[in-house]
């Protein structure tokens, strides 16, 4: 174990101490900032952090952090909810393997989750935590502005926030009152952006905030373009929340007529209008326990509107023909492609209720605003059409992935989805060509939404990728070819999420 340490001995007798210290803690918090202190002490790194995953491992967050041999507070309010974003601390979360980074300076690694220094920092070591049934439950987390080897670091490290798992279980329970459940983690859900396809800042951004609101109650107001994934994200939010085992409805606002609408939502007594004739339930006795999608909300029409404002006041309905009302427990998530406050202005929507909707919004972002999402949620079409036809996977030509990265895609994920799924069943061979894909070339970027910023950064996209390819991906030579240093070249394709298996095809 300690094999790789150049004085084992040393190491072995602090190492040991660290164990006598932490078996003594008798609260979570000073076992946890005791685990962070004693790792920093022992690497002789300046940083040392813990993330851990919440009970439905679903939310991974900081619970301590020890910099420059001080404990970090961690009531602030720039300390992130949730690091599920962040891609090297959940590809050693999710492939439960220990990270080494000998040289961070000029890497293209994202450290965003490092604390901003002076200094820039060097070295980096990340281990999975897991726990007695060999469940990982977190990462220990070490960085240095010095360069080092941290790699003999792991196994001891491993080991000692193992122990630290188990000692916070046990104070856990000592503290628990009698009786009392512990949060179930059977069945959780995956960690990969909570289902959702996307690594770009966009989206790293979107699934920060549902992490913010993934366990509250309060009402969400998902806005975008047509096409962007709301009710994707709606039923992202439910099934990883606490409400999965319960009922999720959707209902479109703008599919039905009025008076047919009510009935619907509210429910019916016999006898309340002509042909009711049995007693129905709506759908918000429906979802109660769950979540109900209010899609389209912004065409629903005015005296529905301040129906639905009870609703979210109360909590109560009353269906059509009763006199009397019934309590409901139901999460409303709203969805609209409209703005809500222009159309308050006009006098089409209630001010009151649009306050109420947009009690916590969520905005996503067009597909065109997402970079290399684009081709990762090509590739997983193309690789569900092709599972469901029960064929072959298909391979990507240079040529479609350039004409992919230049479209406006006015139509947002619902239109790439229809594309790649088209092309997949004109594909007779492995590979997907030009000719498969049927683009309206009157909706590339430069007739469409995108600003000054926007279209520059697709020229320049185009530029990298094309240079990178044909010099096979040698960032070296292509940023000689570019005239930039190879550090700003670097720069440049992380500013634009431009990465090498996008480039390779």
């Amino acid at each position: 174990m300690f094999s790789l340490l150049p004085h084992p001995l040393v190491y072995a007798e602090a190492l040991l101490a660290q164990f006598a210290n932490l078996s003594r803690a008798t609260e979570g918090s000073a076992l946890l900032g005791g685990f962070a202190r004693g790792l920093a002490e022992l690497s002789g790194c300046e940083l040392a952090q813990l993330y851990l995953l919440d009970a439905t491992h679903t939310c991974l967050g900081m619970s301590a952090e020890c910099l420059n041999g001080h404990l970090q507070p961690r009531q602030t309010a720039n300390v992130p909810a949730d690091y599920n974003g962040e891609q090297l601390l959940q590809f050693a979360l999710c492939q439960n393997r220990v990270v080494c980074i000998g040289e961070l300076e000029g890497s293209l690694y994202d450290t965003s989750f490092l604390p901003s220094q002076v200094r820039p920092w060097r070295s980096l070591l990340c281990v999975p935590l897991a726990n007695q049934q060999q469940s990982v439950e977190g990462l220990l987390l070490c960085a240095s502005h010095q360069r080092m080897e941290l790699q003999g670091f792991a196994d001891s490290f491993g080991r000692l926030g193992s122990f630290v798992l188990g000692h916070l279980q046990l104070l856990q329970r000592l503290r628990r009152p009698s009786g009392g459940a512990s949060p179930a983690s059977a069945g959780a859900p995956g960690l990969s952006g909570y289902g959702l396809t996307g690594k770009s800042a966009a989206m790293r951004q979107v699934y920060s905030l549902i992490s913010k609101v993934l366990h509250s109650s309060c009402t969400v107001l998902l806005g975008g373009e047509t096409g962007t994934g709301k009710e994707v994200v709606a039923r992202a939010i439910h099934e990883c929340g606490p409400r999965r085992t319960q009922a999720f409805i959707v209902q479109n606002c703008a599919a039905i007529p009025e008076n047919l609408l009510e009935s619907e939502l509210f429910g019916y007594r016999k006898g309340a209008f002509t042909g009711a004739d049995r007693d129905r339930s709506g759908l918000f006795d429906a979802a109660s326990g769950g979540t109900l999608l209010l899609d389209e909300v912004g065409d629903m029409p005015l005296p529905l509107q301040a129906k639905l404002l009870r609703v979210l006041q109360e909590g109560e309905v009353r269906p059509l023909g009763s006199n009397a009302t019934h309590k409901i427990d139901v999460r409303i998530i709203a969805a609209t492609h409209q703005d809500l406050s222009v159309l308050v202005s006009q006098g089409r929507f209630r001010e009151d209720l649009y306050y109420r909707l947009a009690q916590f919004p969520i905005e996503l972002p067009a597909l065109r605003q997402r970079g290399n999402d684009i081709f990762d949620l090509a590739r997983h079409f193309a690789d569900k059409a092709c599972a469901f036809l029960q064929r072959d996977e298909v391979s990507w030509s240079n040529a479609v992935l350039d004409l992919l990265a230049s479209y406006g895609f006015p139509g947002n994920v619902r239109e790439l989805k229809g594309l790649v799924e088209r092309a997949v069943l004109l594909c007779e061979g492995t590979e997907l060509l030009v000719e498969h894909f049927s683009l309206r070339m009157d909706t590339l970027p430069d007739a469409g939404k995108l600003n000054l910023r926007e279209r520059l950064e697709q020229i320049e996209r185009g530029l990298l990728i094309d240079c990178l390819r044909k010099n096979d991906g040698n960032q070296t030579l292509s940023a000689r070819e570019l005239g930039l240093p190879r550090r700003t070249f670097l720069y440049r394709l992380g500013r634009l999420n431009i990465n090498l298996e996008n480039v390779d095809g």
